[in-house]
């Protein structure tokens, strides 16, 4: 083989380059890490913690109906009915579910420090035929300019969200 005018090289020295040295390596690691820094766009904190307010919203609307359907459930046995609770301070820092003729809590969950839950009160009481026993009826969940109100009609105990 004829290398470029500069006399010839063998056989064994044309198939002998077959791997990239270390430099030409970390050149091109060294260009796909500044392509990316470039290239990936910084994560908007405000629309992760409008998210979360949706998810945390969901979340308390499924326990509320999930009350609702333990009073319902458990009615021949337990006649004072369940209860979702609001723990801390307005706004609230978490929740949990208490069944009211034996005081246990049935599960507890903590509310997201991004996302400000706030209500006409802490306790949400649904009695044996699913009605809501306690005067208060509304939660308001928000973050970052997303809110869900929480509303909860007495008589029925049918409990609605809507993005305001």
């Amino acid at each position: 083989m004829q290398n470029g005018g500069k006399g010839f090289i063998s056989a064994r020295q044309a198939g002998r380059r077959k791997a990239i040295s270390l430099v030409e390596a970390l050149i091109v690691v060294s260009l796909i890490g500044i392509l990316a820094v470039i290239a990936v766009p910084r994560l908007n904190t405000a629309v992760i913690s409008r998210y979360k307010a949706d998810v945390t919203a969901k979340k308390i609307v499924t326990d509320l109906r999930r009350v609702r359907s333990l009073a319902i459930s458990n009615a021949v046995n337990n006649t004072e009915g369940f209860e979702l609770r609001l723990l801390g301070p307005n706004p609230y820092t978490g929740y949990e579910i208490v069944n009211l003729d034996t005081a246990a809590t049935v599960d507890s969950h903590t509310i997201d420090p991004e996302v400000t839950v706030t209500g006409t009160a802490s306790v949400f009481d649904f009695g044996p035929l699913g009605n809501l026993t306690s005067t208060y009826t509304q939660i308001t969940v928000s973050a970052e300019g997303k809110t869900f109100t929480i509303t909860i009609i007495g008589a029925t105990g049918t409990i609605k969200c809507v993005e305001s």
